[in-house]
């Protein structure tokens, strides 16, 4: 144990433990994990768009 605390692997599944399993029907465990996968989507969906306009829209076609 490095300064007298126990491993990282150890702390992290007490802590899990102590939470307990999530309640049905739910996804995330807290809002800001649902916020930045939500924002993490929109982005990709609106590259994704942005290019194929882009493609479709080319000047000089």
């Amino acid at each position: 144990m490095i300064f007298n605390r126990p491993p990282f692997e150890e702390r992290i599944a007490a802590r899990q433990r102590e939470r307990g399993p999530l309640k049905p029907g739910r996804y995330f465990e807290h809002a800001p994990a649902r916020t930045l996968f939500a924002v993490g989507i929109a982005m990709v969906v609106l590259m994704h768009v942005a290019a194929i306009v882009m493609i479709f829209f080319e000047p000089g076609r």
